[in-house]
């Protein structure tokens, strides 16, 4: 289920399928609506009825739809067919807060983390944190984006201001430096962590994404690091997922899950077949 069936994630998807024997077939998300009447509700794609069976589900629904997207997977769940991550798990990762609360129940590392709903609570989030500096994080956003350092209580204060004139409440959390621009980005399947890497963003960015000029180098991670990273797709419900790391001093901490992590950087990277990976895990899932 995807908006770009062109995408390198979604065509390396699409081939390990087809090499492991599997026929495919793309679902716009934007194309689905759903029929709700008293003889049962379906989905509809441009208007008519799925009548190809469909034997399992990969979402690959962009921020820009989640909503909608997790409405139209939430059917497709409701009339039992399996999907590789279903919708509660991908909408907790979408949304930063509820999964940093989820990690902390679970007692999973986290860097110190506050919430500010305005710059009322400001100050008392920066103390809670430690900073400054501090970063400051949108309760959804992707690729770095709505992520800002801050090496002041003044210039967090008017980030903060302007976010809240536009009703945005605003995550704070503590600035690891010795991290020095870096993070690590593990691939989880299933039970296993099948790939990992460490990112290092441009000189002038601490943000490590790819996607901004950043770039990576293949690492093995130690069995408890991998055990974090499995435990936090549990935290979510997540049979797929991208775990982002900072290496800290108190050890690794748990930044981000992606429920649709992007394959062409760890696969450039690492050499390792992660859509195979995938494949062969939804053989599982549905046998």
């Amino acid at each position: 289920m995807t908006q770009g069936p062109e995408l390198y994630s979604t065509t390396r998807l699409a081939a390990a399928a087809r090499r492991a024997g599997h026929g495919v077939s793309h679902l716009n998300p934007t194309r689905c609506t759903i029929d709700l009447s008293a003889a049962g509700a379906t989905v509809l794609y441009n208007g008519e009825r799925i009548v190809q069976p469909i034997d399992v589900i990969v979402p690959r629904i962009g921020a820009s739809i989640t909503r909608h997207g997790l409405t139209i997977l939430r059917q497709f769940q409701a009339a039992g067919i399996p999907v590789l991550n279903n919708s509660s798990g991908i909408g907790a990762s979408r949304d930063k807060l509820w999964a940093l609360q989820r990690f902390a129940s679970e007692e999973l590392p986290i860097p110190r983390t506050a919430y500010a709903r305005g710059a009322d609570d400001l100050h008392e989030c920066i103390g809670t944190v430690g900073g400054p500096p501090v970063v400051l994080k949108l309760l959804q956003g992707t690729q770095g984006i709505g992520v800002m350092r801050c090496d002041t209580v003044a210039s967090a204060e008017s980030v903060i201001d302007v976010l809240a004139r536009l009703h945005q409440p605003i995550i704070v959390q503590e600035y690891v430096e010795e991290a020095n621009g870096s993070d690590i980005r593990a691939i989880v399947v299933g039970e296993e962590v099948v790939a990992a890497m460490r990112r290092k963003g441009k000189d002038d960015d601490f943000r490590s994404n790819i996607h901004r000029g950043g770039t990576a180098e293949m690492i093995e991670l130690e069995d408890d690091v991998k055990r974090i990273c499995i435990d936090a797709c549990k935290a979510l419900d997540l049979r797929f997922a991208g775990v982002d790391l900072l290496e800290s001093k108190r050890g690794p901490l748990i930044i981000e899950v992606n429920s649709s992590p992007g394959l062409e950087g760890i696969e450039a990277a690492t050499g390792v077949d992660v859509a195979g990976a995938v494949i062969e895990d939804l053989e599982q899932l549905c046998s």
